[in-house]
């Protein structure tokens, strides 16, 4: 049984349920299960909705398409299913193929490899390993049909999430190469870090 089942808008106290339309009006109507979880704490779902209107749901420099990819790759890197399925549908509605959305999940998940590679290498205080070839295969990063800036966005959130120091500023480097600039690069590290903290509510009281 669950720590906290979801509070539905028709028990929910007056200020919650305010706060409950706006989501909804936000989500032309619906009010997904996840949000009346974090409804048992009043001021997190206040937070989350609030960072979510700005950073996930809506457009900035990172257009709302995007930014549904790289909320996606988060969810799944927390190992939350709610919301990894909702925004693979999301992705979907959104524009992105099915064979897109396994791809950008692919590239995350190729992500992984390096990760623990480079860490293991920056970590170990040993030179002996820096001479060392990396040796994994990577052709998930550039024979996909995402766009390269796209798979530089992934990455990064999942270097950044994984703490991947040598990863993350690698990618950062690329990206801005491809040109992207520095705002879009922030945009998607808050779109994730978002997601990450949603996920970790959700996965802390299942």
């Amino acid at each position: 049984m669950s720590f906290f089942q979801p509070i539905s808008p028709a028990s929910a106290p007056e200020a919650l349920a305010s706060l409950y339309g706006r989501i909804q009006e936000m989500l032309d109507g619906e009010l997904p299960e996840m949000f009346q979880v974090y409804g048992n704490v009043e001021p997190f779902l206040k937070d989350f909705y609030m960072n979510f209107k700005k950073f996930v749901y809506s457009s900035g420099a990172l257009d709302s398409k995007t930014r549904a990819i790289i909320a996606l790759v988060a969810s799944c890197h927390a190992g939350n299913s709610a919301w990894t399925g909702y925004f693979q549908k999301r992705a979907v509605d959104l524009g992105w193929t099915p064979v897109q959305v396994g791809e950008a999940i692919a590239i995350a998940a190729t992500n992984y490899c390096y990760n623990t590679f480079f860490k293991f290498r920056d970590m170990s205080g040993s030179g002996l390993f820096e001479g060392m070839g990396v040796g994994l295969r990577a052709h998930t990063f550039t024979s996909v049909s995402l766009d390269q800036k796209l798979v530089e966005l992934i990455n990064i959130a999942i270097s950044d999430i994984n703490a991947c120091k040598p990863c993350t500023s690698g990618h950062v480097e690329k990206a801005r190469s491809l040109g992207l600039s520095d705002e879009q690069i922030l945009e998607c590290i808050q779109c994730a870090a978002v997601m990450y903290a949603g996920c970790q509510f959700l996965n802390s009281v299942a």
